[in-house]
């Protein structure tokens, strides 16, 4: 077997896309209150739910059809491990294959935490169910590769569209995550 060129190889990171049900269950987390219960809660039961299922399971993921992965950063300010369950976006379109982090933070008025953990220091852990691996993450800046991680995003989770026009008062950071 071939050793892995990618992130995405290395974890075997191939999500499906979500099905008719699944894209039902998204327009409830697009709307302003769901956006609000899920962001106060998700977390809370994704992370033991994950450690408990061996990687294999989380709300989102069998809710929703999105690609949940498990993101462990180093604090920004303490220094700590922060692990967090986010979607993972896979952009085949670049090669190799990298994983986009978009920091809506269910368009709520501030950004995630682990955007300043990734600021701070950008080498990070991935995991996808019962793998992990090492990833640096490189911010999205340009215009046309900002937009076009947008149209990835949102092809995967519809949200992320709602999202980005509920959001005016701050720059929503986006990362790609690539194989350290």
């Amino acid at each position: 077997m071939a050793p892995p060129t990618s992130l995405c190889d290395e974890l075997g990171f191939a999500p499906t896309r979500a099905n008719a049900v699944q894209r039902a269950m998204q327009r409830v987390g697009m709307t302003r209150a769901g956006s609000w219960v899920f962001s106060r809660t998700l977390y809370r039961v994704d992370r033991p739910l994950h450690r408990w299922s061996s990687g294999r399971i989380t709300v989102p993921g069998i809710a929703t059809g999105l690609p949940v992965i498990m993101l462990t950063t180093t604090g920004a300010r303490s220094g700590h491990e922060r692990t967090m369950p986010l979607a993972g976006i896979p952009d085949n379109d670049t090669t190799p294959c990298d994983i986009l982090l978009m920091g809506t933070n269910y368009a709520q008025a501030s950004n995630p935490a682990w955007v300043y953990n990734l600021e701070a220091n950008p080498r990070c852990l991935v995991g996808w169910r019962d793998r992990t691996a090492n990833a640096v993450a490189h911010p999205v800046t340009g215009p046309d590769e900002r937009d076009a991680a947008w149209a990835r995003a949102s092809s995967y989770y519809a949200g992320f569209a709602a999202y980005r026009q509920r959001i005016d008062r701050r720059h929503v950071r986006i990362f790609r995550l690539a194989r350290a």
